[in-house]
């Protein structure tokens, strides 16, 4: 059987891609993915891309993803299904690009600083 790998990652997250010609089935380290991203807004993320090219029933999906929170390893998964998906037909690729799912989100968490509670919070200032 063919298939397509492909890596994603935002935040700490990393989400390998595995798409295979099939029925639509979503695996998530080995559980479906309904269960594991556990809410509605994650699963549409992750789907969005699919949804994009029409492909939501005709490709299965194995997706092995680990690090960060559960947003950030939704954004993973859009990430490396969209970039398996052309992988999978070439002919995609313009689409993706316009609506964006092709831009690794390079957002991270900014480190905390030394004499401040957070990365830019201050502690108050005292004149007197």
């Amino acid at each position: 059987m063919q298939y397509f790998d492909a890596v994603g990652r935002r935040k700490e997250s990393v989400a390998r891609v595995r798409l295979t010609a099939g029925t639509g089935k979503r695996i998530a380290n080995k559980r479906t993915m309904k269960k594991y991203l556990a809410r509605e807004i994650l699963e549409m993320v992750v789907e969005q891309p699919l949804k994009l090219v029409g492909l939501s029933d005709k490709v299965d999906i194995n997706v092995n993803v680990n690090g960060g929170g559960l947003s950030g390893q939704a954004g993973a998964i859009r990430l490396g299904i969209a970039r398996a998906l052309i992988k999978y037909d070439e002919e995609l690729r313009p689409t993706l690009k316009k609506n964006g799912f092709l831009t690794r989100d390079s957002r991270m968490v900014e480190r905390k600083k030394a004499g401040q509670p957070k990365a830019r919070k201050r502690f108050q200032f005292s004149k007197r």
